[in-house]
């Protein structure tokens, strides 16, 4: 089962259980999906539904960043349960010492010196780690990597 039908049965099971919250997230996250494949005219694999589920994990830490800064506990709550919910359809995540290792790793294959290659290092781990690695932690260690 592909995990784009995995998101479709929860939702559908959160709807039989009555559970709003976790209904309003999932439907989000589908809109999400369903909004791409109209715009591009495609189907997405798990890997396209990884990316979109990475990208909507990313807003919800923003916002309870910036929610956290105006003294609204309410709305972290609700972003910080719709993080959980979402976080659960993510795979597993690489630790920072094999995030750092991946990375010592390309940037020796592609002969990497210096914060100048930067983009061309990120270019290729992007395409690596993908759904693998939270891309914030990637690119420290891209920084890491090439100041040495």
């Amino acid at each position: 089962m592909s995990l784009k039908d995995q998101i479709t049965e929860d939702m559908k099971t959160a709807m039989r259980a009555k559970d709003a919250a976790r209904l309003l997230t999932i439907r989000g996250l589908l809109a999400a999906c369903k909004q791409r494949e109209v715009d591009e005219r495609i189907v997405l694999d798990d890997a396209a539904v990884v990316g979109i589920i990475d990208k909507l994990v990313k807003q919800r830490k923003d916002s309870i960043a910036q929610f956290s800064a105006g003294n609204r506990p309410d709305l972290v709550d609700k972003e910080a349960a719709e993080l959980k919910i979402l976080e659960a359809y993510l795979p597993q995540r690489l630790s920072a010492d094999e995030v750092a290792s991946a990375v010592r790793a390309i940037v020796a294959e592609l002969g990497a010196k210096g914060p100048g290659d930067m983009g061309k290092v990120m270019g290729a781990v992007k395409t690596r780690l993908a759904g693998k690695a939270d891309m914030a932690m990637v690119s420290a260690a891209v920084k890491v990597a090439l100041s040495q």
